[in-house]
């Protein structure tokens, strides 16, 4: 009896396995062929293995509390394989197919149910998306995860194309080091694809797509057209450049319409993408911010407390990883403390969290103090919000609340609910969400009053994707979505 048990549960394993294995060979054909993205539950589903994809229904399960099987999964995409015109979109496949199995009595098959749920989808009618051209100037930790996200997000370059990086420096051995540091990582590890050095045209072929690698010591030398780059959107991950008399130098360069900074700026709009997004007029303005990494991780989750609750007062702490602005051994600083060793101790600094507030969501500045520790870690930070509420809460409200703001709405990109009792930063590398909420550690007062929550965010990689989705919008290549 017990042999046959195994047996059973072993052949059902395999069978799923399977079911996984047509789901990657389906979600490649829709992603390379019509550029339709699909994700399970806000996880993507592009560049998964088999047992990736398996683990994701049991996310599903557990914590958006949607249970489908793989093979359930398999049925409906390959269904919409099989759909004559699907304009390019993203799909939450796991959505689509939770609600198959809720309403399939109404329908005469999956097509059936899939023509009317994605009606606006379907036809020649679809408005045609233009794709943007774009630069990247810098090739730091961000600047390479942004070129990482561009190719991979890139499919059959419909949306944005990585067309050119601009470094100090572009000899054929700056160029290899600069290749080598793309395929490796310490902290992301290898990059999936292939990088190939053209030292001779000085650029990089990456998955394809060749990418010039421009030398410039200021920005405003550089003719971008000189390499067929026009009206481009130029990210500036340098961080040299903080204001808008710096930004608007790049766009004295030919060739370059948008300016995207990689970080926080005083005299331009700053932008956490899912909060005041579409607030921000893109079409006149011409030089952005994307904030933050700790302000698009604090933003949605205080948007989504005062939104539902009122908020009082409050205070932020984040625990940051160390970053290259600090010193390896002790040395000197202009900034207090971050002169001393990274490696080897926790250093109290500030952190322009309350800051950021007057510019996303002004109606809370002056309600909050902030600081920060940077601590031994060469990745992920952890955000604690200490707020008094208008309304008397408990655990368990707070917590279903965010997990709703996390299912549906505008934020489902942007918060992921975390329900393990396991969860450590490492847990978090990786992750797309800018605001992962521990639910596990949520701390209410006996009165009510005030509320203690747990944000985790992965500041290089996190912040990388609000940052392309911020571009995207920018550059109005913004596919259809069902979420």
């Amino acid at each position: 009896m017990a042999n046959n048990d195994y047996e059973n549960k072993l052949n059902s394993w395999i069978e799923d396995e399977k079911a996984a294995l047509g789901i990657i060979n389906h979600v490649g054909q829709l992603w390379f062929n019509k550029s339709v993205e699909l994700v399970l539950f806000r996880n993507q589903l592009v560049d998964r293995s088999a047992s990736q994809i398996m683990n994701l229904h049991e996310y599903g399960k557990n914590t958006i509390k949607q249970t489908i099987s793989v093979q359930d999964t398999l049925a409906v995409i390959a269904a919409l394989s099989a759909l004559d015109y699907l304009a390019p979109s993203k799909i939450d496949v796991g959505k689509l197919t939770a609600e198959w199995l809720a309403e399939k009595a109404n329908y005469a098959s999956i097509t059936d149910f899939l023509t009317t749920k994605l009606a606006s989808f379907l036809g020649n009618n679809v408005a045609h998306i233009t794709p943007k051209d774009v630069v990247l100037y810098g090739f730091g930790r961000i600047g390479r995860l942004a070129a990482r996200e561009l190719i991979a997000q890139a499919g059959k370059g419909e949306q944005l194309r990585l067309r050119a990086i601009v470094t100090r420096g572009n000899s054929a051995e700056e160029i290899i080091k600069r290749a080598d540091l793309l395929r490796t990582d310490s902290v992301h590890g290898l990059f999936p694809g292939t990088v190939i050095e053209d030292t001779e045209n000085k650029a990089l072929i990456i998955n394809g797509h060749t990418v010039h690698m421009i030398d410039a010591k200021n920005p405003e030398d550089v003719d971008y057209t000189k390499f067929g780059i026009n009206n481009a959107l130029l990210i500036d991950n340098t961080g040299v450049f903080r204001n808008r008399a710096e930004l608007s130098r790049h766009l004295q360069a030919k060739g370059i319409d948008k300016v995207l900074l990689t970080a926080p700026a005083a005299d331009i709009p700053n932008v956490v993408h899912g909060v005041n997004h579409e607030k921000t007029e893109i079409k006149e303005e011409k030089i952005f911010s994307a904030a933050s990494c700790t302000t698009n991780a604090i933003m949605p989750i205080l948007h989504v407390m005062d939104t539902e609750f009122g908020i009082a007062k409050g205070h932020i702490e984040t625990i940051h990883s160390y970053t290259n602005d600090q010193n390896l051994l002790d040395n000197y600083h202009k900034k207090y403390r971050r002169g001393r060793s990274a490696a080897i101790n926790m250093v109290i600094t500030e952190t322009g969290a309350e800051s950021a507030l007057k510019k996303v969501l002004p109606h809370l500045s002056g309600k909050f103090t902030a600081n920060s520790v940077r601590v031994p870690t060469p990745n992920v930070s952890l955000a604690i919000l200490n707020l008094n509420i208008n309304k008397d809460v408990t655990v368990e409200q707070v917590n279903d609340t965010v997990r709703k703001y996390a299912l549906q709405g505008a934020l489902v990109e942007q918060i992921q609910y975390a329900h393990s009792n396991e969860l450590v930063s490492s847990d978090v590398i990786g992750n797309p969400c800018p605001s992962v909420f521990d639910s596990q550690a949520t701390i209410v007062s006996p009165d009510k009053k005030s509320a203690v929550l747990y944000i985790w965010y992965d500041n290089e990689y996190g912040y990388t994707r609000q940052v392309m989705r911020f571009a995207k919008h920018i550059a109005g290549v913004v596919r259809m979505r069902y979420y």
